[in-house]
């Protein structure tokens, strides 16, 4: 379906329900690519609206004024004003700046006492860091001139604001929004004890129990964001199912099963205009689906950039990812011997736990010219890796979406991942028989069985037809944002 007829279709709903215009949307969030970003939540909150807005949809972001935001776009930004927000017994300033981007509107919230160091304070420090963000958004409303039909609030962070709307804002203009909470990773949920929000957001006391926000002996915000807004999503299908179940619900199965039937997972997407290997500026050669000559140019600057020995027929795979438990990086350690005595080289591109960084550097010295470490970031060099290596590696314990099988698949490198969350909903995994397939995949978390499955990838690298088979219909695989857009909108106007 064509963005115009995606528009066209709405349009109709939207007169069907009575309404002259599709809705307004404010998305609230901690970062917001490509002003802020630690990870896959700012590269969503930096997409969805402007493909909201292709649709129609008045789409715009309210988020702090970070410190690193403020260094590049203090001379960019409009002033609109500024007052004071009572968080317990504190009186707190709020600047409120603005900025136009690509035709979408940008908020921030300015206060040097909590937003000009990290993101993320970590402890208490975030904790109150978050509820004052929620109160000046809030707050903000009525001043900025902008009430959204829908207010759409993003993890643990802005999970306070459907609270806060309901209980303490109801009889205000904004309390007339719609809020749906997206739950982008619900291992983090903002915890804290009932002095400290009572203290921060003046939270009353009939809300600090198991109906409401309490959780395990604690105030937990994700779960009172789970229990306030009106509607409820994740970042693919697969993750709203497994949410359901203690294995993966961190504790708020509970709820979300009470609430199932206001919960909706949709898959996210990437900006393919970014992610795109015939103009990416990152690359030192370009290719595309009609012309993939450009890939193995691309592998054999990156091998030589890498110091990796570049020896013909020898498959390169890749890991770009956070250093964490979560990315199933145990598994890779338990057979890592057992993977390089496959003809194969080893790139990773990270940063986290010590404990994986110093594996991985030892693994590097170890398997000197066969195997390199990045121990780090580096954007750019993240493009190259995507579109100079034959296979992509995802082991995931969970993983709520994934954004980065979407990208190694746009640049031609074949997933090999568990079938967990948004990886399972996202890659089709290789059919022998039909030759159908999009990449690899192994079902059971589980060591021998992922080395099993890049076994059988590296022996099947060899067979030109059937790669270049397979790098084909992982390339013309459609993640784009689009859909995801689309989407978000038929659930706004559902809310209306």
């Amino acid at each position: 379906m064509t963005k115009q007829t995606m528009k066209r279709e709405l349009e109709k709903i939207s007169q069907e329900k009575g309404r002259t215009e599709l809705p307004s949307v404010l998305l609230c969030a901690a970062e917001c690519s490509p002003f802020a970003k630690t990870g896959g939540l700012a590269d969503v909150v930096g997409t969805l609206p402007g493909e909201l807005r292709t649709l129609g949809l008045d789409a715009r972001v309210i988020l702090p004024f970070h410190h690193n935001i403020k260094d590049k776009y203090r001379y960019d930004v409009e002033h609109l004003c500024s007052f004071a927000v009572d968080l317990g017994w504190r009186s707190k300033f709020v600047g409120v700046e603005r900025l136009v981007r690509d035709r979408v509107t940008y908020y921030f919230i300015d206060n040097e006492d909590y937003f000009g160091g990290k993101i993320y304070l970590g402890g208490p420090e975030e904790i109150e860091q978050y509820c004052f963000f929620c109160r000046a958004v809030m707050e903000a409303l009525p001043h900025i001139g902008f009430i959204p039909d829908i207010l759409h609030c993003n993890d643990w962070h802005t999970a306070m604001l459907p609270v806060l709307q309901r209980t303490q804002y109801g009889w205000l203009p904004q309390g007339r929004s719609k809020t749906v909470l997206t739950i982008h990773n619900i291992a983090f949920q903002g915890k804290c004890g009932f002095k400290q929000a009572k203290d921060l957001l003046g939270i009353e006391e009939k809300f600090c129990t198991p109906e409401f926000l309490e959780a395990y002996g604690c105030c937990n915000f994700l779960k009172g964001g789970c229990v306030f807004a009106d509607h409820i999503t994740t970042v693919s299908p697969t993750y709203a199912q497994e949410i359901l179940t203690p294995t993966f619900s961190e504790g708020l199965d509970g709820i979300l099963n009470a609430r199932r039937h206001q919960l909706t997972g949709i898959l996210n997407g990437i900006d393919r205009s970014v992610f795109n290997p015939w103009n990416d500026e990152c690359l030192p050669f370009r290719f595309s689906a009609s012309n993939l000559k450009g890939k193995a140019k691309v592998k054999s600057a990156l091998l030589q950039e890498l110091g990796l020995e570049d020896y013909p027929g020898r498959p390169l795979i890749a890991m770009v990812t956070r250093l964490t438990e979560q990315k199933g990086l145990d598994l890779v350690m338990r057979v890592l011997d057992d993977i390089m005595a496959i003809p194969m080289n080893f790139v990773l591109l990270g940063s986290g736990d010590a404990k994986y960084e110093e594996f991985f550097r030892q693994a590097e010295n170890r398997y000197k010219g066969r195997l390199c470490a990045y121990i780090g970031y580096n954007e750019e060099l993240a493009h190259r890796i995507y579109a100079g290596s034959d296979f992509f590696l995802m082991p995931s314990r969970f993983e709520p979406c994934g954004l980065s099988q979407m990208i190694a698949m746009r640049y031609g490198s074949l997933p090999i991942v568990r079938e967990t969350g948004g990886l399972k909903d996202t890659v089709n995994p290789y059919n022998q028989y039909t030759g159908e397939g999009t990449g690899f995949t192994f079902a059971n978390y589980n060591a021998h069985e992922m080395a099993h499955v890049i076994h059988l990838a590296s022996t099947i690298y060899p067979n030109k037809e059937i790669m270049d088979s397979l790098i084909l219909q992982a390339m013309r695989a459609d993640y784009g944002f689009a859909n995801s857009a689309y989407a978000y909108a038929q659930l706004f106007l559902s809310l209306l």
